[in-house]
């Protein structure tokens, strides 16, 4: 059993359960029990204190309990800190001892943050099953890979059947839909006795519009005076309020041993308290050993400061700049929040130099100036990808990148991904380029599904590619199950030749990285980056073994003596030698050598990433 008490929720002790909930406004509240095995119905009554808190002891109480709260006058309602929800949102909650599962994972360490490689997955479209228990099949596909964290997309348990997980009601509830609390707890074990950490995506800003209950307890949850795009801000100024968000990670680590977190939103995240929500949040992740990374689209580097230098001490943070930059330079979209990025090698470089590339200048489509300066900040708290879950899920029909961008095109940004000096994350199935989309999805009510559909129609309305109505009526109902089912991974595709070329490319870099320090940067001390003569980029890593060259030409055509470029020289006769490329045949590409050992000369006939060394 638990020695210490969540602040709110049903806890098993050895006087049976203690039932807990915050409630000010209201006099008199009870609890409603369905016996576990005898399905006996039994009400026992709370008594109110000081802080508002309403508490009580059912001796008889067991694990698998049935239970809502009742409110005086208003009706009975789940428990806003419930740890799972067989029957739905809208259902009885049930009490969970965390301490029946057997763990196996107490030899685990967690890796250090500068050593992450990142995988983002939605548990139920990352299989077939689309359960906790299907994924853990996959894990040896993923230690294959060469990553070392799985970051699985919210599990907060949301209203229907199938959901991304942003409209969660029930912060403490793993998602029935995915399996019971057990089955996430032998995810994690399998996880850790297979090397991967595993990091959770928690949504801190909102709740969603279906089975939130917060207000049937009380009207203080929430700040009428502030908004966020999702409705009411939560209000932070109260204590309940704030230890009800702060023991949530707190909770996931203690009770499922997830390693880390990836706060949603931060920037809507809103609480002009004396301290921030999100430091108290992050230090209470840091107190029990996790680490904690922020979506954001701000670039403020607050965020990532520590609070000794008046920040929030995230280890991380999203950086979409160097998505943008690269699908832009690729595609040439130009619509939306890609309107700042015009597509050229410069911009990418540039990126890749700071970490973001808005760093005060001035955005065209925020019609505000962006950023903060980056410069001075640690590489590895900068979290890059090609690919995720909104920059793939948010697109009409669910497209990857892999689909918009030619073979070599896609190898050489996979790559370049793989060797930045920043923290790479990769978005499931992109390490095959897979065929299935990841679309939009959810299951709501008739009514407010409505809704969703017609919201969903109407965000691509002023895009050039949507104003025939035909097109735009052929955009995925996230309602229909077939958008969810189509949205699953075809595993059977890693039999096909052609994928398991781009997969071995991704497993053949990422060895490199993780082989070899000097890919893993604990400062920006250790390598430079410039825009070569002929327009290639080149990354130059130093390490006391030897020196790395990494040069990556997004388009190709480009080609010279790499002697005559600084970055490039090498002292006392050196010369560089050939490691990997993005086009070599393994991989699909072709055969055609780009570098040339004794002239010391590249020439990129097709958009390339080539890494080279010199060893002392």
């Amino acid at each position: 059993m638990k020695k210490e008490l969540l602040p709110q929720g049903a806890d098993l002790f050895e006087g049976g359960v203690r039932y807990r909930v915050w409630s000010p406004e209201n006099a008199r509240l009870s609890v409603e029990v369905k016996a576990a095995e005898s399905g006996e119905e039994r009400v026992a009554p709370l008594a109110l204190d000081a802080a508002g808190y309403h508490h009580g002891i059912d001796p008889a109480g067991r694990s698998g309990d049935l239970y809502k709260f009742r409110v005086e006058g208003k009706g009975a309602f789940p428990d806003p800190a419930s740890r799972w929800q067989p029957q739905g949102v809208h259902g009885p909650s049930m009490v969970i001892d965390p301490a029946a599962y057997g763990w196996r994972d107490g030899g685990w360490k967690r890796p250090s943050f500068r050593d992450l490689s990142i995988y983002e997955l939605h548990a139920g479209a990352f299989t077939r099953e689309g359960t906790f228990l299907a994924a853990i099949d996959k894990l040896e596909h993923l230690r294959e890979l060469g990553v070392n964290a799985v970051e699985l997309m919210p599990i907060a348990d949301f209203p229907g059947e199938r959901n991304w997980g942003y409209d969660g009601v029930a912060l403490y509830a793993p998602a029935r839909a995915y399996g019971h609390p057990d089955d996430l707890r032998a995810l994690v074990d399998a996880a850790h006795q297979a090397g991967l950490a595993v990091i959770l995506d928690v949504v801190y800003n909102h709740l969603g519009p279906d089975g939130n209950y917060l207000g049937a307890y009380s009207s203080h949850y929430f700040d009428n005076d502030k908004k966020t795009p999702w409705g009411d801000s939560f209000n932070f100024h109260s204590g309940p309020v704030r230890a009800l968000f702060v023991c949530n990670p707190v909770y996931w680590m203690e009770e499922f041993h997830i390693d880390g977190f990836r706060l949603d939103a931060t920037h809507a995240i809103r609480d002009d308290s004396p301290r921030h929500i999100l430091e108290e949040i992050v230090e209470a992740i840091h107190d029990h050993g996790g680490f904690a990374i922020a979506e954001d689209a701000r670039n403020e580097a607050r965020l990532i400061l520590s609070p000794k230098e008046n920040g929030y001490g995230f280890d991380g943070v999203w950086s979409d700049d160097f998505h943008h930059a690269v699908r832009v330079l690729h595609t040439g979209e130009a619509e939306s929040y890609f309107e700042d990025f015009d597509g050229t090698r410069r911009q990418l470089i540039e990126t890749l130099r700071y970490g973001w590339l808005f760093r005060g200048q001035y955005s065209a489509h925020q019609k505000a100036n962006r950023g903060t300066e980056c410069r001075h900040i640690a590489p590895r708290k900068f979290v890059h990808c090609i690919s995720n879950h909104d920059q793939v899920g948010n697109r009409a029909f669910g497209d990857r990148l892999s689909q918009s961008v030619t073979p070599e095109e896609y190898r050489a940004a996979s790559a370049l991904l793989c060797l930045t000096p920043y923290t790479p994350m990769f978005f499931m199935g992109q390490e095959w380029a897979a065929s299935a989309p990841f679309q939009f999805f959810t299951d709501h009510n008739e009514k407010l599904g409505a809704l969703v559909t017609k919201g969903r129609r109407n965000e691509f309305k002023e895009f050039s590619a949507f104003q025939d109505k035909e097109i735009l009526a052929l955009i995925p109902d996230p309602q229909a199950e077939k958008t969810f089912l189509d949205s699953k991974l075809d595993w059977t595709e890693l039999r096909k030749f052609e994928k398991r070329e781009v997969f071995d490319l991704y497993r053949a870099f990422l060895r490199l990285r993780n082989t070899h320090a000097v890919f893993r940067p604990e400062s920006r001390e250790t390598w430079r980056l410039e825009e070569l003569s002929f327009g290639a980029g080149a990354l130059r890593f130093h390490a006391p073994e030897g020196d790395w060259l990494v040069l990556f030409d997004p388009d190709g055509g480009g080609g010279g003596a790499l002697c005559e470029e600084w970055i490039c020289k090498l002292p006392g006769g050196r010369k560089w030698r050939r490691v990997l490329s993005s086009n070599e045949s393994r991989f699909g590409g072709a055969l055609a050598e780009s570098f040339e050992p004794e002239t010391q000369r590249v020439d990129f006939k097709k958009p390339e990433v080539l890494v080279l060394d010199s060893p002392q």
